[in-house]
């Protein structure tokens, strides 16, 4: 992947009003185009609201766009074509304490955590069409953590994607998110309501609740990591056991042993 200037993610201060680096060039691998980056500023709201109605099923009201490309509480950084000035990509989020969440959305952070924990919610991720696959998202979404790491307040950043976005689940698993919270209903699109799953990426300290589900996982994946035949041999023989116990006694003595591999 080639840069001009510098290929590391810029320094942002997300102290108002947001700064960036207009010296920094990306030239995209397959077209051999440069990017350069810049915040949203107001007049970008007919372009972006252009691409947000080809990127993604739901309808943002006119007053949304004003908001994002005005007040300088989000992050919204464009990523342009440098000679035409287009907009190709943008990210846009909003830091906001944990309380101030969605109820479903508390729970990607351990409890001991008090609510008023700065969080980092992914409004929008995107790139036009013809300039995808080629690195542009993932470079977006690094200005934005690397602006998160200089601030060292923010304890996770999170996001949500319908049940169905393969491609999007995909691209976030590849970039450290976990899989946090199953949102049924929770997309109404041409009138049909859709499943969203909840994604969470954790910085600066923050940690996700350990539920038993993330332990038995987590023991699970291991053993397959490690031995896989075992595995399948320790779960045969947990089988047959608990279809040929002969008394009480070897019931309870199975469900011990069985305990302690767990």
């Amino acid at each position: 992947m080639q840069t001009s200037l510098s290929s590391q993610c810029l320094a942002v201060n997300l102290d108002q009003p947001y700064r960036i680096s207009t010296e920094q060039l990306h030239v995209l691998p397959a077209s051999n185009i440069s990017v350069s980056f810049r915040f949203l500023r107001p007049g970008d709201q007919s372009e972006v609201k252009s691409l947000c109605c080809d990127w993604f099923p739901i309808e943002y009201p006119d007053l949304w766009y004003d908001d994002i490309v005005q007040d300088t509480k989000y992050y919204a950084l464009a990523a342009c074509e440098t000679h035409t000035q287009r907009i190709i990509g943008v990210v846009v989020a909003d830091i906001l304490p944990l309380g101030s969440c969605n109820r479903e959305d508390q729970q990607i952070l351990h409890k001991s955590f008090p609510l008023t924990t700065p969080v980092c919610y992914i409004l929008i991720l995107g790139v036009e069409k013809d300039y995808r696959r080629q690195g542009l998202a993932g470079i977006l979404l690094c200005h934005l953590l690397n602006a998160l790491y200089e601030r060292g307040t923010c304890q996770a950043v999170y996001l949500h994607v319908l049940y169905s976005n393969k491609q999007a689940i995909k691209f976030y698993q590849s970039k450290s998110f976990q899989y946090r919270v199953h949102l049924p209903h929770y997309y109404c699109i041409k009138g049909e309501n859709l499943d969203g799953y909840c994604f969470a990426l954790y910085l600066n300290g923050g940690y996700p609740p350990f539920s038993l589900t993330d332990f038995l996982s987590s023991w699970w994946t291991y053993m397959i990591e490690r031995n896989p035949c075992r595995l399948i041999q320790i779960v045969r023989h947990f089988v047959a056991n608990k279809f040929t116990f002969k008394d009480d006694h070897q019931r309870t003595s199975s469900y011990k042993q069985i305990s302690r591999i767990i």
